[in-house]
């Protein structure tokens, strides 16, 4: 079922430009995200997708325009607000529970809560068996995971993800994405998720953002209406395949930016 944006939006992106000193990044894009939905963008190297996700995150400032989450401005980092990026970002030196406990333990949840999230969140990525070894006795899929679950026990609202996936080969990329829709499935959280796979793209997303540079900015919204869970079935349909090439075709036959008002 496809959704459109309600009038309250989770995520409101409002005329958000970025600049780094002569280059326009960014020139004013506009997006609403809803409480829940799973929403991806795809597009171009140096498009903005980075920079718009990091400006969500907290981590870059635009220079006009602005960001908000339940209708507040983002000014900063926030636990609401989980980030996962390409590269793991596990310590090494700490065991799969000891990294998926680290955030909990900063913000001082007491100790059976956090064994009780942790636990959990093991469980559902699929990793308990494997929660007392260090990050470098894992695959790469399987540090991915564990970063998924350090930002699910976290408990945010919204899972901002720049290229989770984009390490790893193929086939264990396709058991992430079924993985993942099965966690959020569960887990339901506000989802933006970046990727240069078009296939990608559409199997996880309620809808997909295309954007296009020079500068970047939305260049079309495609409404996925296929059903979930999203199986190998799912994939090998007439509907995704039309899906994917219209996707293919807003991503690589790119029309010039709009003219200056």
């Amino acid at each position: 079922m496809t959704t459109t944006p309600a009038a309250q939006p989770k995520i409101a992106v409002r005329g958000v430009g970025k600049r780094f000193g002569d280059f326009t990044a960014l020139g004013e894009v506009d997006l609403d995200l809803v409480a829940n939905e799973f929403v991806t963008i795809v597009g171009p190297s140096g498009c903005g997708k980075s920079t718009l996700l990091n400006i969500l995150a907290g981590l870059e400032e635009p220079t006009s325009g602005e960001a908000l989450v339940d209708g507040v401005p983002v000014d900063g980092p926030s636990p609401e607000r989980g980030v996962i990026f390409q590269q793991y970002a596990l310590f090494p030196w700490l065991t799969v529970r000891a990294n998926v406990e680290f955030g909990l333990r900063t913000a001082r949840v007491p100790k059976q809560e956090r064994r009780r999230r942790v636990d959990h969140y093991l469980e559902l990525v699929g990793l308990s068996a494997f929660a007392d070894k260090l990050p470098k006795t894992l695959s790469g899929g399987m540090k991915q995971r564990c970063a998924i679950a350090r930002a699910y026990a976290a408990d945010p609202a919204i899972l901002l993800m720049d290229e989770p996936f984009g390490a790893v080969d193929a086939l264990t990329r396709v058991r992430l994405q079924e993985q993942l829709l099965e966690t959020w499935s569960q887990e339901r959280r506000t989802v933006l998720f970046i990727t240069h796979d078009v296939d990608e793209a559409v199997f996880l997303a309620n809808r997909v953002v295309v954007m296009a540079s020079g500068p970047g900015r939305i260049q079309e919204i495609v409404d996925v209406d296929l059903p979930y869970p999203r199986t190998e079935q799912v994939r090998l349909s007439p509907e995704f395949t039309a899906l994917r090439n219209r996707v293919w075709g807003a991503v690589y036959h790119q029309g010039p930016p709009p003219a200056s008002r």
